[in-house]
């Protein structure tokens, strides 16, 4: 285990999180593909190996802070990029069954790249808008945690992520700096979804110190058919209170 691997290691242990020899090979191997990956697309501007295992990898297991992984069985991850959070999840959490869902094909060949060299073998890549997934009875209604992170505003992100949770289940938004604004003016959206806020944590990245908010909300009872709207839809016309 090298200096990166050692104080990473150590940052998780506040989240109640040990790896294995394993995970941390997996860890690396992720971003060794990560990195040869970026040079033919743009994948992340942040490549310097600590800081993608400070700003990607520990920020994405961060939501150990607000979710307890082993209670759930299945997490859909919406717009996730490079895999974040999805694929430090499925790492240190094999047992959940999850469901990656990008708009871009590059993405996506990508993701099932690493999910292939990484052995995750409960892990999904589909190649796919949000709003067209959700509409979908295997997607619909259906997860125990659904994830987004720095994809939209939460007006918007409501939309894409709220149909995929089952009634009880929770979506989990992960944002940066100021998020107040963008709380009160996702309060509809999130009403007209049957979300309800149950807790906002704030964090701070160890070494850069930069400001992090974990928003967590629970479903109330079934999607409404209304939603979500039209693939597009969603982005140019947010839910907002008139």
């Amino acid at each position: 285990m090298d200096q990166v691997e050692q104080l990473f290691q150590h940052r998780l242990e506040p989240l109640g999180i040990r790896l294995t020899e394993k995970q941390l090979e997996q860890f690396n191997l992720y971003y060794s593909l990560l990195v040869e990956w970026n040079e033919k697309m743009n994948l992340t501007g942040i490549t310097e190996r600590e800081a993608v295992y400070e700003k990607h990898f520990y920020d994405s297991l961060t939501l150990a802070n607000a979710i307890t992984f082993d209670m759930h069985r299945s997490l859909v991850d919406i717009g996730s990029g490079a895999g974040f959070p999805s694929i430090p999840l499925a790492i240190v959490y094999p047992h959940l069954r999850i469901t990656i869902v990008d708009s871009l094909a590059k993405r996506i060949r990508f993701l099932e790249e690493v999910v292939s060299r990484l052995q995750l073998t409960e892990v999904t890549c589909l190649h796919s808008r949000a709003e067209d997934a959700a509409r979908s009875e295997s997607h619909r209604d259906s997860y125990d945690i659904v994830t987004a992170r720095a994809v939209a505003r939460l007006a918007v992100l409501n939309e894409f992520c709220l149909p995929f949770v089952r009634t009880g289940g929770l979506f989990a938004a992960m944002k940066g700096t100021d998020i107040t604004a963008e709380l009160e003016e996702g309060r509809y959206s999130l009403m007209k979804l049957n979300g309800r806020l149950v807790d906002v944590k704030h964090l701070t990245l160890p070494a850069e110190g930069s400001d992090r908010h974990l928003i967590i909300c629970e479903k109330k009872a079934p999607t409404p058919a209304l939603y979500p709207r039209k693939a597009g839809i969603p982005l140019k016309t947010p839910l907002l209170k008139t």
